[in-house]
């Protein structure tokens, strides 16, 4: 098997670069981590407390907002999955877990199998990444599916409802229920926890309308168009370790909308997983300032790198 090349940060930082860099914060985690429930919460109460001719603007704007702070979760937890959200490991892995999108442990174990070989062909993740690049019409179906919950249902649901038609003649059905009820107790904890703190004051609706069509809708297309800026038209079995993945340009509403904490700075993260989210933008300054970003694979924001991503021929 071909372990993807790696680099060693003293060919590229001093060690009074480097120290601070690797440095895992007590605080600087948590505080992303709460900064992602804040937004999401005050997205949720612009659009509860919005005049009834507002709901049409706020309501979708509140969407976009809580769906990328539900990537933002996510990129948290895979902050944790590589010990870099909290110094203390217990804490970091109960918060990576309990706090985020869950599903910290096994996720870790994906995860460092793609940053091993990543690009490679024993890469995980490499069928993303291999398709591309594809047509403009193509990325538009696919985007229309993210839109209206079919990229969801196919990921969340669709298997259970396969293995409830499947199932054999005579096979009792509560067995298959239970099941799916323990592997998605956080959602339906979270779906009736608020539901029940929410209903009280007439606005049941936040759950389903603030929470579950975020994250069945703008969620799926932005972790899309995320995956295809960072490994999309990257070489196969590319040897240059400065080449396994892209760092994409973002500016502020980008950030805000579609590459939440530091997650555009994905080639920094490949050449040092382990340094925390919040220090890639130190890191690319220093990388530039030493000459190394020419050798490095950019975009320039993530509208040019749709483009190469749908530059095949219709």
């Amino acid at each position: 098997m071909a372990v993807a090349a790696r680099v060693d940060p003293k060919s590229y930082f001093a060690p009074e670069d480097w120290a601070p860099l690797a440095r895992r914060s007590p605080w600087m985690g948590l505080a992303l981590l709460a900064h992602a429930w804040i937004v999401i919460g005050l997205a949720m109460a612009m659009a509860v407390l919005s005049p009834w001719w507002l709901l049409p603007l706020t309501i979708p704007l509140a969407i976009a907002i809580i769906g990328a702070r539900q990537l933002g979760l996510a990129i948290l937890m895979h902050d944790a999955a590589h010990a870099a959200l909290h110094p203390d490991l217990k804490v970091n892995d109960w918060v990576g877990n309990h706090l985020t999108t869950g599903g910290l442990l096994g996720y870790r174990r994906y995860h460092l199998t793609h940053h091993k070989y990543a690009q490679q062909h024993e890469d995980p993740d490499l069928v993303l990444s291999a398709p591309f690049p594809i047509t403009r019409l193509s990325l538009r179906r696919k985007i229309l599916r993210d839109l209206t919950g079919q990229t969801y249902y196919k990921l969340r649901w669709s298997g259970l409802v396969k293995r409830i038609a499947n199932r054999k003649p005579g096979e009792p059905l509560a067995p298959i229920l239970g099941e799916a009820i323990v592997a998605r107790r956080r959602f339906l904890i979270g779906m009736v926890a608020t539901v029940a703190v929410t209903a009280p004051f007439g606005v049941w609706w936040v759950w389903p309308v603030l929470w579950l069509v975020p994250q069945a809708t703008w969620l799926p297309m932005v972790t899309r168009l995320r995956n295809i800026a960072e490994h999309a038209c990257v070489a196969k079995d590319e040897p240059d370790p400065l080449r396994h993945a892209r760092t994409t340009k973002a500016n502020w509403l980008e950030r805000a909308f579609i590459a939440p904490y530091y997650v555009n700075y994905h080639c920094e993260h490949h050449m040092f997983m382990h340094v925390p989210c919040y220090h890639l933008p130190r890191a690319h300054r220093l990388l530039k300032q030493h000459g190394v970003m020419d050798g490095m694979l950019t975009a320039q924001g993530y509208l040019s790198m749709l483009k190469v991503a749908t530059s095949k021929p219709a």
